[in-house]
């Protein structure tokens, strides 16, 4: 991976087709007001260029028209999407339809792209400090630099260890990692996950990947292999969707056992692919440990969170509480009733970018809305989904409005749901990445 190199903008034509799917900040953040100013251009960092960061960029660089200079900074030179991740575990995508370059974002709306380790921030003088030793201004700093793992969470797990049971809850060569070692599996060798805590990444996420894995053995015929699932909570989103698909399509091969049936996690053996509970000890062929999250490091290094680990902000704008001139979105965010998703993330950034265009123009900030969906693929086209309005009420974002799919529907509306679930993907990376 290349270090520190800047990616200067380039010419290009801006081609976004509709984005009809995201709604409520989406659309606030168009035709705004914005004037340009005679003095030198003010200046906006965006830390972590995913979900939440890249969209932060595209929507300040975009709607202001030239009028502030924005720099995303990224230690990579591409994004591997953590969301649809399990459809490349399940057989249903492939790598490169996961991975998205930053070269079109870049080009179309005068980003100054910097891949390079940012790691730390001097709040009292506005800057970013680089990996490399040089410094990066701002008038205002966007943090958005997803989660880091809580290796010692699991008792016997770490960094090194991953090499052997991945926990895959980043993208890239985690993923990578994973789907090498569930494709070598043969009949007769298990999967055992241990699924991590609240609050972490995408909430389904765990059980959809069980579902994928279910799904690969299913494909090979294998009639003696299972993915056992060892879980520290009582109960998980979208159980009973999960645990009925589990049912219908891989009877008897996905196991799951809450605290009340395994007690706690005593410890994980990776180099013996064994976890030992309070109840018994689990062997598997592959061990994926997913374990306690916080916000990513530089989050940590500019104390920007609290005592839970994740950094609190404004619910109206998605300002820190801790520092005015910064903005923290995504899954690093204490965001009240959001889950941490790359919907989320991106409806965040909307309102974050429209707030950071209101503090450095005369652009206007209107309230804020935000929405989320979260789309599981539970065996082909049997798809499920979960979602939600949400506004600030009483200093937190509150969700006004639920949905959810139900045990028993249609397989033509399950079908629908998966589709959805593709379109959404389509445009979300447009919407994130044009």
């Amino acid at each position: 991976m290349k270090r520190n190199t800047i990616i200067k903008p380039g010419g290009g034509l801006l081609t976004r087709r509709r984005f009809g799917i995201l709604a409520g900040a989406g659309a606030l953040t168009l035709a705004l007001p914005t004037y340009l100013r005679a003095q030198e251009n003010p200046k906006v960092v965006v830390i972590g260029g995913g979900a939440g960061g890249a969209t932060a960029a595209r929507y300040i660089a975009k709607d202001s028209e030239g009028s502030i200079d924005v720099t995303l900074i990224d230690d990579s030179e591409s994004y591997t999407t953590c969301f649809f991740s399990n459809l490349y575990l399940g057989g249903f995508k492939d790598f490169q339809q996961i991975t998205h370059a930053y070269d079109d974002l870049v080009a179309n709306h005068g980003i100054t792209k910097i891949t390079g380790m940012a790691t730390a921030v001097d709040r009292e003088a506005k800057i970013v400090r680089m990996e490399d030793g040089s410094e990066v201004p701002y008038d205002r700093l966007v943090v958005s630099p997803g989660i880091d793992l809580i290796w010692d969470s699991v008792p016997g797990y770490s960094e090194a260890a991953a090499g052997i049971a991945p926990h895959a809850w980043k993208g890239g060569p985690q993923t990578e990692l994973l789907k090498q070692k569930l494709d070598a599996l043969e009949d007769g060798q298990s999967v055992v996950m241990v699924a991590p805590p609240n609050p972490y990444r995408c909430p389904p996420g765990p059980y959809e990947r069980a579902s994928m894995m279910a799904h690969v053995f299913k494909e090979k015929g294998f009639e003696n292999s299972r993915v056992i699932i060892l879980d520290p909570k009582e109960s998980f989103s979208k159980q009973g969707l999960f645990q009925e698909g589990w049912e219908k399509h891989y009877p008897g091969m996905v196991e799951w056992y809450g605290p009340d049936v395994i007690g706690e996690i005593v410890s994980v053996d990776v180099e013996a692919g064994a976890v030992e509970t309070g109840f018994d000890t689990f062997e598997g062929a592959l061990l994926n440990i997913i374990p306690a999250q916080k916000a990513g490091m530089i989050a940590q290094e500019a104390s920007l969170t609290d005592d839970s680990g994740f950094c609190p902000v404004e619910a109206d704008s998605m300002r820190s509480t801790v520092d005015e001139n910064i903005y923290v979105i995504g899954d690093a965010s204490i965001a009240g009733d959001m889950p941490k998703s790359g919907f989320s993330a991106n409806s965040q950034a909307k309102v974050a970018a429209m707030n950071v265009r209101a503090d450095l123009t005369e652009a206007q900030a209107f309230p804020a809305r935000y929405s989320n969906t979260c789309w599981s693929l539970i065996e082909t086209d049997d798809g499920v989904k979960v979602g939600a309005q949400y506004q600030p009420v009483d200093g937190k974002i509150t969700s006004m409005e639920g949905f959810v799919s139900q045990t028993g529907e249609t397989a033509e509306l399950r079908k629908e749901t998966y589709e959805e679930s593709e379109g959404w993907y389509s445009g979300i990376i447009e919407d994130i990445f044009s």
